[in-house]
């Protein structure tokens, strides 16, 4: 089976706003015709940062090739920013809904939706509405997808209230659009798991991103026509 893995970057106008995040494109076999086509909106839990998870060593990267592994061919549009949530604008002045309208296809069977924790600071009315707004954007764009949200995850069993409250918020939205929905922090990610975030004491090390693949591989995959 060929895993051959494409990575092209190109550059958009996203809301008026100019922006130069790359959008990370994968094909784990051009040739097989049971593709299956995913969108991934995120943050920097989903580029990778100077602590680990760039290139090929992110979640993303991992998770197309254990799928591949067990037949599951997938061409994902990965597009992501630093600092972005659903309200707080990234490093490149984007947001979800922003990310939502480069990363989406009217043909995607999939669109994910990870995190995040950026948005901790925001009114929580705010996220409610934005949240709203990129989920059923995406709806809009690729309305025979599933969708798959997952709330961000915390470095330690000590969550903040705020984290716990955006938590809530995108279980209710994705509740009131038909998507799946996954939590991290009942899952207890990297609790008790220092070796798994980096020494800034936010970002994912590689470690961390093998962790994270190993996780979202199978819930991925669950949510695809040829599931796991």
């Amino acid at each position: 089976m060929s895993r051959v893995f494409t990575f092209v970057i190109s550059l958009g106008l996203l809301a008026g706003v100019v922006t130069h995040v790359p959008v990370q494109r994968y094909t784990t076999s051009g040739l097989d015709p049971r593709l299956n086509h995913i969108a991934v909106i995120g943050d920097s839990y989903t580029t990778g940062s100077l602590e680990g998870g760039e290139g090929p060593r992110g979640w993303t990267t991992l998770a197309w090739d254990q799928l591949a592994h067990r037949g599951v061919q997938v061409k994902a549009d990965v597009v992501a920013e630093g600092g972005a949530g659903y309200v707080q604008r990234g490093n490149h002045g984007s947001i979800f809904g922003d990310l939502t309208s480069r990363a989406v296809k009217p043909d995607d069977s999939l669109i994910v939706f990870f995190g995040s924790r950026n948005d901790k600071d925001m009114d929580p009315a705010a996220i409610t509405m934005m949240s709203h707004n990129a989920l059923t954007l995406a709806q809009h764009i690729a309305p025979s997808a599933k969708l798959l949200v997952i709330a961000p995850p915390w470095v330690s069993a000590d969550v903040p209230p705020s984290i716990l409250n955006i938590r809530d918020i995108l279980k209710a939205q994705a509740r009131d659009v038909g998507a799946a929905f996954y939590d991290p922090i009942e899952d207890g990610w990297f609790f008790d798991r220092p070796d798994l975030i980096g020494g800034d004491g936010i970002h994912p090390t590689d470690a961390g991103h093998a962790y994270m693949a190993d996780r979202l591989a199978p819930l991925i995959g669950r949510q695809l026509p040829r599931a796991l």
